[in-house]
């Protein structure tokens, strides 16, 4: 009776004391390792630019990821082994040999609550904040525990590569447009991003990414003007035409001798009848090819991207396509890189307005043959592939292995393609359905 005020003596409570003291501890090496993983990165640069000092200290540490997560695990297993230990000697003193399991019950319960979930659970409902203060606390961490850990680095290093496993230190998990796409998809299906939105910017990412050839005017739907022609007709042609600019060719379409621009065509004629008052009749002597500017050629492999730069260098925004044989293949305009990024762009001007693309009364879609799967995918949220074909018809194509005639019904990638209408060789029209 009289030995158990002697087992809890201040040695006891000391201990006990050291052990919430270690508990805090480890909690606060979890919710650090949470919220500096946790945090983003671009947030703390925006935080960072508006003077945040804390946040500036994340941003630095956080480079050297490895050396982070090495110093809060070590820190963080090091005071939960010493705390763990405690307990143990601590309960096996009061309670005897039963000691070791009731240490072991309450330790795991003190741990997982205010060492793990508690801290965690914080850390990341507020994970730029607790970066930004956890930041100078954990800069000494790393820095104390840098020899060990880094030894500890060299040393799982050697062991994966026993393995066949190589560790890139300057390689990041997620490439930052991943990381952007990522985010702005998990945003959208959570309703938080609005879905033109999500296109606009994923539409911007991807210039670099994609090629003139993908988006081009064939050269089979270019409307020309031939020098050849008589000047009324040229003028009539002009006028009547839904576009500005014409490209203008001289016995063959291949050879396109410079490109017209209507203001210029009216003007010189304005100019040659000598004005309101002149005689028509001097537009026989007219010669178109007097005024065309100089053609300007792009190969079909430059990324948009880079023609967006090179249209807004050289003012224009008009360029005809060419392969690697110089022949032609199509043209390509800046208003067609923009609608990559902003959707369909139409004005009074355009022959059709709507999009093309309609619903069936029977649910399915009606398609235009000539329409690019990027903006069928955009336009339904579907992913059709686009690897392989540029078109909805060259899909099918390629995946028939053959040019189908009307009527014709396939299915692949989960989704059921109705021939309804050709020309030619050319696929004009489908139906289509998801299987």
């Amino acid at each position: 009776m009289e030995t158990a005020p002697a087992l809890f003596d201040a040695a006891f409570w000391l201990s006990t004391g050291i052990i919430l003291f270690l508990l805090v501890l480890s909690g606060f090496f979890s919710g650090s390792e949470t919220a500096l993983t946790a945090a983003s990165r671009g947030k703390l640069r925006a935080q960072a630019d508006k003077g945040s000092r804390g946040a500036t200290r994340a941003l630095k540490i956080t480079e050297d990821n490895e050396r982070l997560i090495g110093s809060v695990l070590l820190g963080n297993n090091l005071v939960n082994i010493l705390a763990a230990s405690m307990a143990t000697a601590m309960f096996t003193r009061v309670f005897g040999e039963s000691g070791v399991a009731l240490a072991t019950l309450v330790m795991t319960l003190l741990v997982l609550v205010f060492a793990e979930v508690l801290p965690k659970t914080y850390a990341i409902t507020n994970s730029e904040q607790a970066a930004a203060l956890v930041s100078r606390p954990i800069s000494l961490v790393v820095l104390l525990f840098s020899p060990v850990v880094t030894a500890v680095r060299y040393f799982v290093r050697g062991v994966l590569r026993l393995f066949g496993v190589q560790i890139d230190p300057d390689s990041n998990i997620l490439a930052v447009r991943e990381e952007i796409a990522g985010a702005l998809q998990l945003g959208h299906s959570e309703g938080v991003v609005e879905k033109e939105d999500r296109d606009r910017i994923l539409g911007a990412l991807d210039l670099r990414e994609r090629v003139v050839e993908e988006i081009m005017l064939h050269r089979s739907g270019i409307e020309m003007v031939n020098a050849a022609d008589d000047p009324s007709a040229i003028l009539e042609q002009c006028l009547q035409s839904n576009h500005t600019r014409l490209p203008v060719f001289r016995d063959d379409p291949e050879n396109i001798i410079g490109v017209i621009h209507a203001k210029d065509l009216l003007r010189a004629m304005y100019k040659l009848i000598g004005g309101p008052e002149g005689d028509a009749a001097a537009l026989k002597e007219f010669n178109v090819a007097s005024v065309v500017m100089k053609p300007y050629f792009v190969p079909e492999t430059t990324t948009l991207d880079e023609q967006m730069r090179q249209f807004l260098r050289r003012r224009t925004h008009f360029a005809l396509v060419v392969d690697e044989y110089g022949s032609l293949q199509g043209l390509i305009t800046l208003e067609d890189i923009l609608e990559e990024i902003v959707g369909e762009i139409t004005d009074e001007f355009d022959p059709d307005g709507d999009h093309p693309l309609k619903q069936a009364e029977d649910g399915h879609l009606m398609v235009e043959g000539a329409m690019t799967i990027r903006d069928l995918n955009r336009a339904t949220d579907w992913s059709l592939p686009d690897e392989e074909a540029n078109t909805i018809a060259g899909l099918v194509i390629h995946e028939a292995q053959m040019i189908p005639t009307v009527g014709q019904v396939f299915s692949f990638h989960g989704f059921r393609f109705e021939v309804m209408a050709r020309e030619g060789n050319r696929i004009t029209q489908l139906k289509i359905r998801p299987l």
